[in-house]
């Protein structure tokens, strides 16, 4: 493992204590530079063989929207979940069935999380979509974390705004923690780097450089919260900016969910060691293995679908609202007599008649127990999506 420059240390004095706070060398690494031969480079071309069978499959799937919900949702629940919030994916999929029919309906703390993940990944790439939007750079990172953070836990901490004190990760103060990020005064510097090498003239490949450039921003950490979802983000977006891939079809935040240790090893040794390739090692495997789950998780769910779609059909006393109900419930795998009134329109008799009917031909099935306001789940839809969305603990903030 070469071993090279990585950074330098600002020492300070905070609270009668010396603090080493660690600013990184701008990228791309060198003396040397990155090796990309042997196993690695072999690492390299599995992910972006892995990226073009998911581009593959979005363009093949009978309908990509609600391919393209169903990941969006559990990427922004995960990611979430990393951070500390307590909500599910069950838990987001119930209040959209509600709030489909409740416009006033607010969201628990911990879904309104999740809900703000969704809108800063929809503006975000809406700004990139747009010849007269932002271009991937800070100032869009700053108006997504405004996003992410609005009216939720660290809405108090600048959202949008680069920090102006100094941030730690691991103790109780700067001078027993685990890490010091760059200071204040620095990080107009550093930032203009990593900025100025999103856009740069660089013959690695754009797969390597979203890893190095994951890493990076890691290591600024120039938000007082929020760092790790906008890091995880900005993957997906370099991958489009770039076009890897035309659509949001794969995250990473199930895979370092799976194994936080060995990201925070990964992290640690680029920091300590310069070992960018023990990273970009790990990180490529990442995107090859979420890739490949992507692709099988969607051909089960479109499997799945065309099984019940059959006994749907099959089921005797079928109806055309049963039949539309079932054709939405992809997007919607969670629903209620008052939210199938409004994606079928039609009247209450109707839609509890349609929702029967799905229950009866064992697509549908009812979750609360309850007499009234009851909720109807598509379970082996939910079943199969929910897959790595349970709660356990949590990762750094």
């Amino acid at each position: 493992m070469p071993r090279r420059h990585t950074r330098r240390y600002e020492r300070s004095t905070i609270g009668g204590e010396e603090v080493a706070a660690f600013v990184p060398a701008s990228l791309p690494p060198s003396d040397p530079p990155v090796l990309l031969d042997g196993p690695l480079a072999a690492r390299l071309r599995a992910a972006e063989l892995a990226l073009v069978r998911l581009e593959l499959a979005g363009e093949m799937v009978p309908s990509l929207d609600w391919f393209i919900y169903a990941f969006v949702r559990k990427e922004a629940v995960v990611s979430s979940q990393i951070e500390g919030t307590q909500a599910t994916l069950v838990d987001l999929l119930t209040f959209e069935a509600q709030a489909d029919t409740e416009t006033d309906k607010a969201p628990n703390a911990d879904v309104e999380e999740v809900c703000n993940h969704l809108d800063a990944l929809a503006w975000s790439r809406s700004q990139l979509a747009d010849p007269q939007g932002l271009p991937l750079s800070m100032r869009l990172l700053g108006e997504t974390h405004r996003r992410l953070m609005r009216g939720v836990r660290g809405d108090d901490k600048l959202p949008g705004e680069v920090r102006r004190s100094q941030n730690w990760i691991g103790g109780s103060r700067p001078g027993n923690a685990a890490y010091v990020p760059p200071p204040p005064h620095v990080l107009s510097d550093v930032l203009g780097a990593f900025e100025k090498y999103i856009h740069a003239d660089d013959s690695l490949p754009p797969l390597v450089r979203a890893g190095l450039l994951h890493v990076q921003f890691e290591t600024i950490h120039p938000y007082l919260d929020g760092n790790g979802r906008i890091g995880r983000l900005l993957v997906t977006l370099l991958l489009e900016h770039w076009h890897l891939l035309t659509k949001p079809l794969m995250y990473l935040s199930l895979f370092f969910k799976r194994h936080r240790d060995e990201y925070y090893r990964r992290l640690n040794a680029v920091r300590v060691d310069g070992d960018w390739e023990g990273w970009l090692d790990f990180f490529l495997d990442g995107v090859a293995t979420m890739a490949d789950e992507a692709v099988a998780s969607a051909r089960e769910l479109f499997a799945l679908v065309a099984v019940d779609r059959e006994r749907v059909l099959a089921h005797g006393g079928v109806s055309l609202f049963a039949v539309r109900l079932f054709e939405l419930l992809p997007r919607h795998p969670i629903v209620t007599v008052a939210s199938v009134m409004a994606l079928v329109e039609t009247t209450k008799p109707t839609a509890g008649r349609a929702i029967e009917l799905l229950v009866a031909a064992g697509v549908l099935a009812e979750t609360t127990g309850k007499k009234r306001d009851r909720s109807y789940v598509y379970r082996g839809y939910l079943d199969r999506l929910r897959v790595g969305t349970e709660l356990e603990g949590a990762l750094h903030r």
